[in-house]
């Protein structure tokens, strides 16, 4: 293995100078700050922030103030942020709803990683990322403070810059394979940037195809590779693919490299002396499946057993479940109804083509779904680009309007000369990603194959606008995999993009830098199986599976790689509702977990073998009996339930006439 230089604090003449700033800042509010009684009598605040807010949606103007301390107690230090209270930008939110964002004593021998972010422009703020693997909400510093924040630390304990991001530093790390946590890995970037595109043609280039190849041997290492050669064939070209790979091998080094240390030294001087040459003389990909077998649960780095040594199965007794989840689908969650037809369809508008009763509707909509040619119409509903009480005419001029809105953005990107190119880095990264993944979405449907396909072009242009139309937001990996449908059912470019803009408004969040969207997601998702299934919840915790990094595919491009694409799109119209909850996907996830937990617990799964098992049920899994469980388990967790997920966690519905990424005085960057 490669030894990697880590760099100190010092090396960074801004901290140099922050340090003695404050140090004396700190020196000279030593004494009122030992006098608080809300402290214990040998607890010493060395560093105390005011005006330090938190965002709880994704609208810049909504913050929660707060007071930022760390504090030293012996040999330790801990950070508190305590909301001021009273106070909040947002009436809506309740002294409730602020506590769940309350840190209360985090030591930080719990803390893995913080990263900043100082932008020229806007307000800087850090995200403090736990050994978990989960973070805590951004934390703005409205009136500055960051350096100071991160000198303090310094003072108290081993903090040291990542050698792969200088604006990450790790806590408490003496190993360098432990850099690779979730912050240094940089999700965000790894889903954000990718490698220069080839020419925008209607195929890969040739290294892109023996990239996906290798992948492809990456993911079917098991004896079900074989029983899954044909769904597997016809995803050859999907980016989606590449994307949740990228992601779960990123995930798995994860876990992997924060094992014990006598396993990570065995294994280190196993593979320094053994395969050091070699992988330096192969590609990515044989390196990958040589990481990836070493992940294997049945390879224990202690005992060396013999490759071909039959493993005994274990008779593992799994906790019982204690909804007795079985009879709950029964009686909480209805029997599918078919779906939505033209002539029911019809009985639910007026004669100026108003829909009469909304709710009746999307009730409809939950239990059975839509018929294929009617999604074009109901979805332009869901998705917000006709109003529920919009009549023919009205919906008529919509349609004249936003098609005209629509080319005067286009035409922002498609006036740009090559010479202003040139001059545009950030256009021509967004361009040459976009050109990238289009022409790997979805290639194995009719409405995209083929070399030249004029769709594939459709959806190269929308995205391409979009990332004008939100220029902070820009485009990410998997943007490509959530417009894919929208286009082949909307099958008009204006439409499909302005449903786009409503969709990103409620899940736009998930493709933030800072990953606030997804791990809000994923900190719900651990608290709801928490209390719906605290067995299963305990089994995650004691096999470091908390983070439940295992379902990030599943939240991000909303499970679009686990159903056929059929029951894909009637899983998102089902979805868009929001008939029981804006959370039900969350509810969908912890349906599939609990379906497969005796098969988890039994098999003593650990976080590598979760995650492989996990993304080998893609094209396995049953759409309808999942939607009666999600919504049994949904009415089953009620109030205590809704209550457990942060204000603002996506995809929550968009606040009308308010954009998304308000350009204000509190801006947020």
């Amino acid at each position: 293995m490669h030894e990697t230089d880590i760099h100190d604090l010092s090396d960074d003449a801004d901290y140099a100078a922050a340090s003695k700033q404050g140090s004396s800042s700190v020196t000279r509010s030593d004494s009122s700050k030992r006098s608080s009684s809300s402290e214990p009598e040998d607890a010493q605040i060395v560093y105390l922030k005011d005006n330090v807010s938190i965002h709880p949606t994704q609208y810049a103007t909504e913050r929660i103030g707060g007071r930022l301390k760390l504090i030293k107690q012996g040999s330790s230090l801990v950070m508190t942020w305590i909301p001021y209270k009273g106070q909040s930008s947002n009436p809506r939110l309740s002294e409730k709803d602020k506590n769940l964002y309350t840190i209360r004593a985090v030591p930080f021998s719990d803390i893995q990683s913080i990263r900043r972010h100082i932008p020229t422009i806007g307000w800087q703020y850090v995200i403090v990322v736990l050994s978990s693997g989960l973070a805590f909400p951004p934390l703005y510093f409205y009136s500055g403070g960051v350096r100071e924040f991160l000198a303090t630390i310094k003072q108290h304990v081993v903090i040291v810059r990542s050698s792969e991001d200088a604006n990450v530093f790790l806590v408490n790390n003496f190993q360098d394979p432990l850099q690779r946590t979730l912050s240094s890995l940089e999700l965000p970037r790894s889903l954000a940037n990718g490698t220069p595109s080839s020419s925008f043609r209607g195929s890969p280039s040739p290294s892109d195809n023996n990239n996906q190849e290798t992948q492809l041997d990456t993911v079917n290492t098991s004896g079900s590779g074989q029983q899954n050669n044909n769904r597997q064939r016809q995803k050859t070209q999907d980016p989606a693919r590449d994307l949740s790979i990228q992601v779960l091998e990123k995930f798995s080094l994860v876990t992997r490299f924060a094992r014990e240390t006598t396993s990570q030294l065995f294994r280190d001087s196993l593979v320094d002396g053994q395969g050091q040459s070699q992988s330096q003389s192969q590609g990515q990909g044989q390196n990958e499946r040589r990481r990836n077998n070493w992940a294997s649960k049945d390879h224990k780095p202690l005992e060396m057993a013999p490759i071909d040594a039959p493993i005994a199965p274990k008779d593992v007794p799994v906790p019982s479940d204690p909804l007795e989840f079985d009879k709950l689908s029964l009686v909480w969650g209805k029997p599918r109804q078919h779906p939505l037809g033209v002539e029911e369809w019809s009985n639910f508008l007026d004669y100026e083509g108003r829909i009469m009763d909304p709710d009746a509707l999307k009730k409809r909509i939950f239990y059975g779904g839509v018929e294929h040619n009617l999604r074009k119409e109901v979805w332009a509903f869901l998705l917000g680009y006709y109003s529920y009480d919009s009549t023919y005419a009205e919906r008529e001029y919509v349609v004249s309007v936003k098609t005209s809105e629509y080319m005067t953005i286009k035409n922002q990107w498609q006036s740009i000369s090559p010479e202003q190119a040139k001059r545009f880095t950030k256009f021509r990264e967004r361009k040459g990603l976009i050109e990238k993944d289009v022409v790997r979405t979805d290639r194995s449907l009719s409405f995209y194959e083929g070399d030249d396909n004029p769709n594939v072009r459709l959806l190269h242009d929308i995205l391409l606008t979009y990332s004008f139309y939100n220029f902070d937001l820009g485009y990410c990996q998997g943007m490509s995999d959530l417009l894919s449908p929208i286009l082949f059912i909307m099958k008009d470019e204006s439409e499909a993009f302005w449903c786009f803009v409503s969709l990103m408004e409620r899940l736009g969040p998930n493709f933030n830098r800072d990953q606030n969207g997804m791990h809000s997601q994923l900190f719900a998702l651990s608290k709801l199986v928490e209390l719906l299934d605290s067995p299963l919840h305990n089994y995650f915790k004691q096999n470091d599976c908390l983070n439940y990094f295992f379902c990030f595919r599943w939240i991000l491009i909303q499970f679009k790689r686990e159903f056929e694409y059929d029951k894909t799109l009637r899983l998102w119209e089902v979805l868009w509702t929001h008939y029981l909850s804006e959370h039900l996907h969350l509810y969908v996830c912890i349906a599939i977990l609990k379906r497969q937990r005796g098969k988890i617990m039994g098999e003593e799964m650990d976080f590598d073998t979760l995650l492989k098992f996990i993304n080998e049920l893609s094209g396995q899994i049953e759409l309808d009996p999942i939607l009666r469980d999600a919504e049994a388990l949904c009415v089953c967790a009620g109030e205590n339930g809704a209550g457990l997920i942060p204000p603002g966690t996506p995809p929550a519905l968009p606040i009308p006439e308010a954009s998304m990424y308000q350009q204000q005085d509190d801006e947020v960057l």
